[in-house]
């Protein structure tokens, strides 16, 4: 039986147009971009081409994109990076990060190993559909916050945060605003001006385009300068906040597929909530069936089903065919509920009975068919 393949928000194939872009930088332009010689301008210009897209992808300036192996080590890098600069000679003396529990394990942990070596770390508070509570956010947050991080959409239930709302609040403090939009990026319109954003962190992965390289916006402005300490030491590359020798191809692939993304946003986003509603009415007619996060603006791709009384192994089990997921990849081999749903009050045991299916751009209306009814045959039995 083919595999039906529901696990977008995890990873993406990539687009073969990606591939088409990607491929002459791993063959004939395999020249280092770093190089002065003319083969490395050959590079380093797709690079600066690259950076300029990405860049006016979300409304940011050249100079403020930095590129990473990911999204993983760009928040390592804006947390670990901002926390460090606080308290380094020069630097404001703030001590806390403020960030929630309902955020991507590589927010959680780094906040964590910032909590072990003497920084503070305030945890907000969401309700039960997963939304920052922004009154209490107002009482956290205050002069002695370095930088405040919240997601744009979060990757176990695609549920969508007032980024602006969060922003105000964290500058009105002297702090700066952070946020993971791994899962937002090149699904929705982004604008870092508009926003009040200071540091954005996203994959090229999750979009159709290679795995290992991310960004990492950080603004650079006359009015606001976000000081990062780097985490890796070595030739300076990236204004000197990650050296290191860039990875020209999978820098390509990430501009081109944020390009795609955006230029058929509108279509895609249409096609693929129409086929994720349609999934959550077929699942809703079961009987003990709900969805978390429904009751909340949502990206319109991620469906996070919660199948009461029933063990979401032992449903997976009577699914060997269907790739979809217990709750974040990145988390998934730890046996502890999600973090996520357990913040938005979800009891151990429905957290351990949900399941996150993801769909994307390659998502078939048959194979949606077929996964409602094979769901619907598990559960029946």
């Amino acid at each position: 039986m083919d595999m039906i393949y529901a696990d977008y928000a995890a990873t993406t194939p990539v687009d073969k147009r990606v591939i088409d872009a990607m491929m002459p930088y791993l063959t004939d332009v395999f020249y280092n971009a770093a190089s002065s010689h003319a083969a490395g301008m050959l590079a380093q210009h797709a690079v600066m081409k690259s950076r300029m897209e990405i860049a006016g992808h979300i409304g940011a300036r050249m100079n403020e994109i930095v590129f990473t192996s990911g999204a993983t080590e760009a928040i390592n890098l804006a947390v670990l990076g901002a926390a460090r600069a606080a308290r380094s000679v020069g630097g404001s003396g703030r001590t806390t990060i403020v960030t929630a529990h309902a955020e991507h394990a590589a927010v959680r942990d780094t906040a964590g190993y910032c909590a072990e070596h003497g920084f503070d770390v305030v945890w907000l508070p969401v309700d039960s559909e997963g939304r920052v509570n922004r009154e209490a956010a107002a009482e956290l947050i205050n002069s002695s916050t370095i930088l405040v991080s919240v997601m744009a959409v979060n990757n176990e239930t695609g549920v969508m945060q007032d980024l602006k709302g969060l922003s105000d609040l964290a500058h009105a403090n002297g702090a700066l605003f952070m946020t993971d939009a791994t899962q937002a990026y090149g699904k929705l319109p982004l604008n870092v001006d508009e926003l009040g954003i200071d540091l954005m962190t996203f994959s090229a992965h999750k979009i159709y385009g290679p795995k290992g390289v991310g960004a990492l916006f950080t603004r650079a402005r006359k009015e606001q300068t976000c000081v990062l300490e780097p985490l890796m030491y070595g030739g300076g590359q990236e204004r000197g906040m990650r050296s290191g020798t860039l990875n020209v191809p999978g820098i390509v692939g990430l501009a081109t597929a944020g390009s795609i993304a955006l230029a058929e946003h509108a279509e895609e986003s249409r096609r693929i909530r129409a086929i994720r509603d349609r999934f959550e009415h077929a699942m809703l007619a079961l009987p003990n069936v709900s969805v978390n996060g429904s009751g909340a603006e949502r990206g319109y791709n991620i469906s996070n089903v919660c199948f009461h009384g029933i063990d979401a192994d032992k449903l997976l089990i009577g699914l060997p065919h269907v790739a979809c997921s217990k709750g974040s990849a990145c988390s998934s081999a730890k046996p502890k509920p999600s973090p996520v749903l357990t913040a938005m009050g979800r009891s151990e045991a429905d957290a351990h009975s949900s399941l996150r299916f993801s769909f994307g751009r390659f998502t078939t209306e048959a194979e949606v068919d077929r996964l409602i009814y094979d769901v619907m045959t598990v559960m029946t039995l």
